[in-house]
């Protein structure tokens, strides 16, 4: 049977929230469960062994279903009957206030910080619902750089998990909008990953400013799943490579790595993508203008691109509409920008080539 995309959405988010709803009793039963258990104990089982001593002591059996009101009773000072001469049963009458207090001063204080203080609800909801995630992607670091990645992978149509060990009203109220919950908490400790469901994550992104952090965080993130792809953000490039080689780790991108290209292209009027590696070998991609007089100028599309073992992806006359993979008789003018996909060691044999030509010209 087929659902259409948008009913399988509403019936994932439907399913989820009922999961999280679920999650979200456990922690309350976490939570309370001491007080609880002390509780039910004491009414129950505690119930059937003072009616136990009640017949053996010669009483009339009491009927099983008064039992347990007969100890809430003894609780809250509401004594059913006169106090007893037997030393066994007086016990339960000094027994029970004394289980009260314990379970309302627990409890009570539980109840309070749970769900009468905001900061706190919210941290057990958030860590529940993250904990029913399955697939996602989890970014460790909510800040500058933290933020345009959760959007950037809002809208590709993943799901995501945020983790910080502090937050602001600003971070709140854009990560509700975006719908990613939030895991407060050290990042460091498994603890923290495993209410984010990083056992179940696709990907672990770290975006903090701190290398040492960094690392610890990769290290215990490649403990916790051996098998996910972690992609971390680096300052030193010394640093960058030997995390890269040591902890199998998908792509480190260091700061410096990630400004030197741009910073170059911006200068010769250019724009250079990131570096791809696949199967061993670099690719990129770039944005340039065409030189009046390069190698460029006047050639077809089907001739560059075959001689310098390349891809021209997009053609943009001076005038006239943007072909995306343009036909190869067309002609490239002076001007005009292309947008070139090839081996990074042809990128910059173009682009070398491009300049020169420009250069040699003035």
């Amino acid at each position: 049977m087929l659902i259409p995309v948008a009913r399988r959405r509403r019936v994932s988010r439907g399913w989820r929230l009922l999961r999280a709803i679920w999650r979200n009793t456990l922690v309350v039963w976490r939570e309370f469960r001491a007080p609880i258990v002390v509780f039910v104990v004491a009414v129950f089982g505690g119930g059937w062994f003072y009616g136990e001593l009640l017949v053996q002591a010669g009483y009339d059996r009491l009927p099983y279903i008064d039992l347990p009101y007969t100890m809430v009773a003894l609780m809250i000072f509401e004594t059913p009957t006169e106090l007893p001469h037997e030393p066994q049963l007086a016990a339960f009458w000094y027994l029970m206030p004394l289980v009260a207090t314990y379970v309302a001063g627990r409890g009570v204080f539980d109840i309070v910080r749970l769900f009468f203080r905001a900061e706190g609800r919210r941290n057990s909801w958030e860590r529940a619902l993250a904990s029913t995630y399955r697939n996602h992607v989890i970014v460790l670091g909510v800040g500058h750089l933290g933020l345009r990645v959760i959007r950037a992978l809002v809208l590709m149509g993943a799901e995501v998990v945020a983790i910080d060990w502090e937050t602001t009203p600003e971070k709140d109220a854009e990560l509700a909008r975006l719908g990613v919950p939030l895991v407060l908490g050290d990042g460091r400790l498994a603890a923290t990953m495993q209410a984010a469901a990083i056992r179940q994550a696709q990907a672990f992104i770290v975006c903090t400013a701190n290398d040492y952090m960094n690392l610890e965080v990769t290290m215990r993130a490649r403990d916790l799943n051996p098998e996910m792809p972690i992609v971390v953000r680096m300052w030193e490039d010394q640093f960058a490579a030997q995390i890269r080689r040591f902890f199998n780790v998908k792509a480190v991108l260091s700061a410096t790595e990630l400004a030197a290209p741009s910073f170059a292209g911006s200068a010769l009027g250019i724009e250079i993508t990131q570096t791809l590696t696949i199967n061993g070998e670099d690719y990129s991609m770039i944005r340039l203008e065409v030189a009046p007089g390069s190698f460029l100028d006047g050639a077809a599309i089907g001739m560059l691109q075959q001689e310098n073992d390349m891809d021209i992806v997009l053609h943009g006359p001076n005038e006239g509409e943007v072909q995306v993979h343009p036909a190869s008789d067309v002609l490239v003018q002076a001007g005009d920008t292309l947008v070139i996909f090839a081996r990074h060691s042809k990128i910059t044999d173009v682009v070398a080539r491009n300049q020169r030509r420009r250069l040699q010209s003035v």
